[in-house]
């Protein structure tokens, strides 16, 4: 099969690579109809997630057609047309049982790894370095899927394709995001990063009951979007605009209630500091860049809550932590608990609340993936979300694969 691969920092290509097989009975091979590039994917291309080797498949964002299923799989049928999230989990352990489906003790066969980084591991994820377990990614023509009857949501409708797709991370990210804020009715809310994920805790935002979304980004792309789905924005581009003074203005001195960190490990700032962080690490002098972190510690209403869904890998540095405690703010972060989301989130795309269509921005084949993982990098203009068909262009037979591969 066609399978897109990591081969070290800013270096990615496609690769014929071997199907996956059975390994475990709890598991299902999917043939992917559709998959799409992961803003966090760009801290892989980055080199900025450790633990990453030549040759592994990314991507965490896929859906497909269950093509075989081991002999323990239960819930799942060969034809079923299912969504996979990203995280994966056993559905037995403590932490599963009580619903913190991220934190699972059983997925990653490389806990010891995450241990020595984070003192505990969290649950493996797809296509996301050996750290969270090296499961091949789905950005492929297929996937292996553990615990095949515990992740998988099975797609019973004519829905598109693209219209559930982003039920695999972005959509329950953005609403964990802001779930995790506590949202009272009317509720001021900042929102930093207009990527996919900040678009959709906007949205998620006004369905929790928010009284005004503040969105701050820098690409016209991006604020655009963030106006059609209601939010106040804010271009930090403009050197006239300070971020904190901005929303404390615009909240009548208060601050936001709430406030979202959609950017995570890389944010951007062309200030003094911002230059500092990049220099810093580029050098490993420190993991993350948190210039983010420190406009929401300043910025936040006394009391508020701050909700960080945006990824951060390790050590962070100039950290205001004082002004996190003077205010007492309370936080909230980590992977998404998946499996706490996907189906009521289905019902709001069945029931119309939200097209999560509308941020797609390109449409490509496998064989473009290089090509579109160095152009979201560089966040060319225009380019909001990018979605891949696996078998575009390519002259592969997906039926002729699976039955080449059941008779192997």
């Amino acid at each position: 099969m066609k399978a897109v691969c990591w081969m070290g920092t800013h270096s990615i290509e496609v690769h014929d690579v071997k199907d996956p097989e059975i390994i475990n009975p709890q598991d299902a091979i999917i043939r992917i109809t559709k998959t799409a590039i992961c803003g966090s994917d760009i801290h892989l291309y980055d080199g900025y997630i450790p633990t990453m080797e030549a040759g592994d498949i990314l991507g965490h964002e896929f859906m497909g057609i269950v093509e075989e299923v081991g002999s323990e799989v239960k819930k799942l049928k060969r034809g079923d047309r299912v969504v996979i999230p990203f995280t994966i989990a056993c559905g037995n352990c403590f932490f599963c049982k009580d619903n913190l489906w991220s934190l699972c003790d059983n997925s990653n066969p490389n806990a010891h790894v995450a241990e020595t980084m984070y003192g505990y591991s969290g649950s493996a994820l797809f296509g996301y370095s050996h750290i969270y377990g090296g499961y091949a990614g789905g950005q492929a023509q297929y996937a292996r899927v553990p615990f095949a009857d515990v992740g998988p949501i099975k797609i019973e409708n004519d829905l598109s394709d693209e219209s559930v797709l982003f039920l695999s991370d972005i959509y329950p990210t953005g609403f964990m995001g802001a779930q995790n804020c506590n949202i009272s009715p009317g509720d001021n809310v900042a929102v930093w990063g207009c990527g996919p994920v900040g678009l959709f805790a906007i949205a998620s935002a006004y369905m929790l009951g928010a009284g005004k979304v503040f969105a701050i980004d820098r690409f016209p792309e991006r604020l655009k979007l963030a106006r059609e789905c209601g939010a106040t924005t804010i271009d930090y581009s403009d050197d006239d605009v300070i971020i904190v003074e901005a929303l404390r203005d615009l909240t009548g001195g208060v601050g936001p209630d709430c406030c979202i960190d959609a950017v995570g490990m890389e944010a951007h700032s062309s200030t003094l500091v911002g230059v500092y962080d990049k220099v810093k690490q580029a050098l490993m002098l420190e993991t993350d860049r948190p210039f983010v972190l420190r406009q929401a510690f300043m910025a936040i209403r006394k009391g508020g809550t701050l909700s960080i869904p945006g990824v951060y890998g390790g050590v962070l540095d100039k950290l205001n932590f004082g002004a996190a405690f003077g205010k007492g703010i309370h936080m909230a972060m980590g992977q998404t608990h998946m499996h706490n989301y996907l189906a009521p989130l289905l019902k709001s795309i069945e029931d119309k609340k939200i097209d999560p269509t509308f941020m797609i921005s390109h449409r490509i084949g496998i064989q473009q993936a290089p090509e579109f993982y160095k152009k979201w990098q560089e966040k060319e203009a225009g380019m909001t979300k990018i979605v891949i068909d696996p078998w575009q262009d390519t002259i592969a037979n997906p039926v002729v694969r699976v039955m080449e591969r059941h008779s192997a």
